[in-house]
């Protein structure tokens, strides 16, 4: 709770951003998250407190009160916090604990990024959209279509010239989208000469109103390599068909361990090296991420000189979602034929060793120079207490990855962060949540705001809280290098 800046008929001025909304009693600012309550500026949203679970009370010498577990660790996070901007003066929590033994200071604060943005990890082989395509929200353009990872397709989305570099209504939409996915609501997303999307953080994608079920086991060759021996004896060949590195078992290196003869069936596309082809068909929503709905489009030629009649064929997508199996008739030309048991379970078992298809995203934001003012009269000393490891940094008490290099970025999993921990402000930005923990001894040699230093327990007297038990996958947070 802030005090009101500009008391003027009923009137107040909140200062959390540089909108400076004036507010009237009983009534919220532009975002949300500030109201004029009686004459005071107040964050609408309660202070969110993390709590440890419950652990066993160690053996030690001397009196015991009885009871098996401790009081459960409390730590405060950014979410519904407030925020102070410009940060001439100190971040709206200063707070003391003991964490691990380790006398703490949490700086906490809800960060006002303009310079943000994030990465959307679609776990999908389908073709979302040419590298580069604009990437649209309401026919604004939020965003771009990146490099493909490992059985994923990935966007990025947001950034400071989406947000206030175009149009007031490219800002606006840009904000929304990117506000709407990491408080993980649908958001639905067009690409340029490609896909239509609808993202939500931890759900399966949905692709062209395909739902998602698997990511891929692996490119064309690593399929091979995984199951040969377990399709050897049941098929003669095996083609693993996808838009990135399609595998033939026979020609593969794992087919020449195992002793299997040549079976003389050539591929479209470039040969990188034996049993691995590039480019046998066009990106699409085919087979392994192919334009193909016919297998056999990507065979070439056939060997006679090495084929035979009889000859067992399985042709299979890098999921195990599309399979067909063939035989080789007295022509040589492939036979639709009723795939046999033993090589079935081998294609339900690639499906089963797929993981569950997911949308990431990861909210990525550079803490500036105004933000650390929060921290210490001396921001860089902030900077380099991270970079040493002294300073731990995190989202709603949610671990992020700082990168190297200048400056304090950090990307963040939105799924490990409390509920609707983000919200924004016009200008447009988004908010969230953002902590500095380090040990009370170098938060006082790095020149913090010392004399606004309260205890946890002070917090916690406080009347609007929401406790929440830390969540199992996050670490929880203590300061970095412990002394």
């Amino acid at each position: 709770m802030a005090e009101a800046t500009d008391a003027a008929d009923g009137l107040v001025r909140c200062d959390a951003c540089p909108v400076l909304c004036r507010i009237r009693e009983g009534k919220t600012g532009a975002c949300d998250r500030y109201a004029n309550v009686e004459g005071v500026l107040t964050r609408v949203d309660p202070l969110v407190i993390t709590q440890r679970a419950d652990k066993i009370v160690p053996f030690v010498e001397g009196e015991w009160d009885g009871n098996p577990v401790t009081e459960p660790e409390k730590f405060i996070t950014g979410v519904g916090s407030g925020t102070t901007y410009p940060d001439y003066k100190p971040a709206p929590f200063i707070v003391s604990s003991v964490i691990d033994g380790v006398d703490t200071v949490t700086v906490v604060s809800e960060g006002i990024f303009s310079y943000c943005g994030l990465k959307a990890k679609i776990d999908t082989d389908r073709y979302l959209g040419p590298e580069q395509a604009a990437v649209r929200c309401e026919g604004e353009q939020i965003g771009h279509v990146t490099t493909a990872e490992y059985g994923s397709q990935m966007l990025a989305l947001g950034g400071v010239r989406h947000l206030t570099g175009g149009s007031k209504k490219e800002g606006n939409v840009t904000c929304q989208a990117m506000l709407d996915l990491c408080n993980r609501k649908a958001v639905e997303l067009t690409i340029d000469d490609g896909s239509t999307l609808i993202l939500q953080a931890g759900e399966p994608p949905v692709v062209d109103g395909l739902k998602e079920n698997r990511m891929r086991v692996g490119c064309g060759s690593a399929t091979i390599g995984i199951f040969a021996q377990q399709w050897q004896g049941h098929a003669d060949e095996v083609i693993v068909v996808d838009d990135h590195i399609t595998g033939v078992l026979t020609e593969h290196q794992a087919g020449r361990f195992l002793d299997m003869p040549p079976a003389g069936i050539r591929v479209r596309g470039r040969k990188s090296t034996p049993g691995r082809y590039f480019q046998v068909a066009d990106h699409g929503s085919g087979w392994g991420g192919t334009n193909v709905s016919d297998p056999l489009a990507i065979i070439d030629r056939i060997n006679p000189k090495t084929a035979w009649p009889g000859m067992r064929l399985l042709m299979v997508s890098t999921t195990g979602e599309d399979s067909a199996w063939f035989v080789l008739d007295e022509d040589l030309k492939p036979q639709p034929a009723d795939m046999p048991e033993p090589v079935q379970v081998v294609v339900d078992r690639i499906a089963e060793n797929c993981e569950p298809a997911l949308c990431s995203i990861l909210f990525m934001a550079g803490a500036g120079g105004s933000l650390r003012a929060g921290v210490t009269e001396n921001p860089v000393r902030l900077t380099n207490s991270v970079k040493q490891s002294l300073t731990r940094v995190t989202c709603g008490g949610a671990p992020v990855f700082v990168w190297p290099g200048g400056g304090i970025t950090i990307m963040a999993d939105v799924t490990r962060m409390p509920e609707n921990s983000f919200g924004y402000v016009p200008t447009p930005a988004l908010v969230a949540p953002i902590e500095f923990t380090l040990s009370r001894e170098d938060y006082v040699a790095l020149g913090g705001h010392s004399d606004h230093i309260v205890t946890l327990e002070e917090v916690l007297r406080r009347d609007r809280l929401k406790l929440e038990n830390n969540r199992p996958e996050n670490p929880w947070p203590s300061a970095g290098k412990l002394h």
